[in-house]
């Protein structure tokens, strides 16, 4: 009987059943299966749905029947990750022996995914460039799919991460994504980071974006921007092409400025997206940004472009000030003199709308002018 067919109402309570719970993990040990897959399995072999947790982090649970589900988080015990049946009556014999080799098994993968992503050689770069590049044939595509270990039966995402060091990156992304991150590519100056999850990209996007402020906060005088992460959609695996596309586009809206978002989730960006398509020349010589620009090098500019910045974000001077531990007659001031050079009047509707679109084309300017060496499997855009 194979590991799939395995079904906890066919088992006993004697040594023999144990045995076959404990090769039914063993072999998905074997067969390098993630995170995702293990706990849905064990799903499926304790017929009830499943969880599992490290830390704070995300839960994967999954139902008695393979599909995800929501469950209530756990209170986090240490780098271990909890595991825990929600089976309605009385609980069976052998759940305790499922749930240790449940942990045994997700901790395997762990270290499995780890050393792939330490070991170029288990990331198998040709297999991967073939399932991202849209050149490739289909039957090419479909043939790396299933060497890659990756279940042609559940949708993928591709993130798109530039970074000063590919390993802190991929070490905060499998932080935020225990155990889903599958393979990881260098990609010229990007790397490709393949998820098969069923994640919220909204979600995702903050939650990787917190992560990152939290360790790597707005750099100055040259530091260390940590990394910049563009969040694909969520599609069949064979359409990975698709999401790695989007995820490079979503990428050239990060931004390390104060109140910028350091990961972007494609399908958020809305009309947005729209300003991708411009070159990154007229984007640069759009005469509002260029006069920000001038501003942001002078004495005192760059302060009041961030205090412009935080204003359009928070919406009010006593908020903005208090965001800024500043007073609120500073942050006018600061206003005032910036609307002055720009042309603004703060105080109109319309107004506001540009120095909020003038700072979004602003950041996206200076991301994709350092994005722009970083082109690979075709344009960024």
């Amino acid at each position: 009987m194979s590991a799939e067919q395995l079904r906890m109402s066919e088992l006993g309570s004697d040594s023999v059943s144990v045995l076959r719970i404990i090769s039914y993990f063993d072999a998905l040990g074997e067969s390098a299966a993630n995170a995702d897959t293990v706990v849905r399995s064990a799903a499926l072999l304790a017929e009830c749905p499943v969880a599992a947790q490290w830390g704070v982090g995300p839960i994967i649970a999954y139902d008695a029947h393979g599909a995800p589900v929501t469950v209530d988080p756990r209170a986090a015990t240490g780098d271990d990750p909890q595991v825990w049946l929600r089976r309605e009556g009385p609980p069976r014999p052998l759940d305790p022996v499922l749930l240790d080799r449940l942990r045994h098994t997700l901790r395997v993968a762990a270290v499995q995914q780890a050393r792939a992503r330490s070991d170029p050689h288990m990331g198998d770069p040709t297999l991967l460039e073939v399932v991202l590049s849209d050149k490739e044939r289909r039957e090419d595509r479909l043939r790396a799919v299933g060497l890659l270990g990756l279940d042609p039966a559940r949708d993928i995402r591709v993130l798109a991460v530039s970074a000063t060091t590919n390993t802190a990156a991929l070490e905060l992304i499998s932080r935020v994504c225990p155990g889903r991150m599958v393979r990881s590519i260098a990609a010229g100056n990007l790397t490709a980071v393949i998820l098969q999850d069923s994640s919220d990209s909204g979600e995702l996007a903050l939650r990787l974006h917190e992560a990152i402020v939290a360790r790597y906060p707005a750099p100055r005088d040259g530091g260390d921007r940590g990394p910049w992460i563009g969040v694909g959609e969520r599609m069949s695996v064979y359409a990975a092409p698709a999401s790695w596309k989007k995820a490079r586009r979503a990428l050239r809206f990060t931004s390390a400025t104060p109140y910028g978002r350091r990961a972007v989730a494609a399908e958020l960006l809305g009309s947005l997206a729209l300003l991708a398509e411009l070159p990154v020349e007229r984007l640069l010589n759009d005469p509002g940004v260029a006069r920000l620009n001038a501003i942001a090098t002078s004495a005192g500019g760059e302060q009041e472009v961030a205090t412009l910045e935080a204003f359009c974000v928070f919406g009010s001077l006593r908020r903005t000030a208090a965001e800024l531990h500043i007073h609120h007659s500073t942050v006018a001031a600061r206003l005032a003199r910036l609307a002055s050079e720009m042309g603004w009047n703060l105080d109109d509707s319309v107004d506001r709308f540009m120095a909020t679109l003038v700072l979004m084309v602003r950041r996206l300017a200076l991301t994709s002018t350092e994005l722009a060496a970083a082109e690979v499997f075709g344009r960024p855009g």
